[in-house]
């Protein structure tokens, strides 16, 4: 039987999360209209992608805006008449983050517009070629520093998760308050309409003397 090392399997779980930090995108762009992707991603986070748009027929170069929002709504980057760029920026606001495409201007043939979308978050878009310079490692230690900064970025996923779980828990244990609050001011409202139709048609009834 082969002999493996002991790491490998945890060296192979390491390296599927961390391409789960990386993210290429094929878009379609009709010539009218806007698509958009989004991701959620927790605060201070560095967010680096490129895009390039590619023509179906590479008979013309198309041009594209872009906008990409946080969550609250603050934009970003906003670039107009664009064949390729890239936008970076590091999370101030969790949530989720939108980055929307269309094709700007005249559009020969109304053909749909194909655009690549690499999107890099956070160990994913280190620079690790300046680390390792400024570090001076290489080979099997640079590899064992990647893996050190995915399982940093795993921890703080998880945090994060645990956090919004104890926010929707929160939120949670509130909604199904209210609505127990709810169905008694419901049920109580409905008992009190009740006997008031009863004393009313009682009185109706003696004033008619039928009882």
């Amino acid at each position: 039987m082969e002999n493996r090392p002991i790491w490998l399997p945890f060296f192979l779980f390491l390296l599927c999360i961390f391409s789960s930090f990386c993210h290429a995108v094929w878009l379609t762009l009709p010539p009218t209209g806007t698509k958009c992707v989004s991701e959620e991603i927790q605060n201070n986070v560095v967010v680096l992608a490129d895009y390039v748009a590619i023509p179906d027929d590479h008979s013309h170069n198309p041009t594209l805006g872009v906008k990409v929002t946080s969550p609250y709504g603050n934009i970003l980057h906003n670039k107009e008449n664009a064949t390729d760029g890239q936008f970076a920026f590091t999370t101030q606001e969790a949530g989720n983050y939108l980055a929307c495409f269309w094709v700007h201007g005249h559009n020969e043939g109304g053909k749909d517009v194909s655009v690549n979308l690499d999107w890099r978050t956070g160990i994913a878009a280190k620079d690790w070629d300046s680390v390792a310079r400024k570090e001076k490692i290489e080979g099997v230690e640079l590899e064992l520093k990647k893996l050190e900064g995915a399982v940093e970025a795993i921890h703080e996923n998880l945090i994060y998760l645990k956090s919004r779980e104890a926010e929707m828990r929160i939120v949670s244990e509130k909604t199904n308050g209210r609505v127990a609050w709810f169905s008694i001011m419901s049920l109580g409202i409905c008992i009190t309409v009740s006997a008031l139709q009863l004393w009313y048609l009682k009185r109706y009834f003696q004033k008619k003397k039928l009882i």
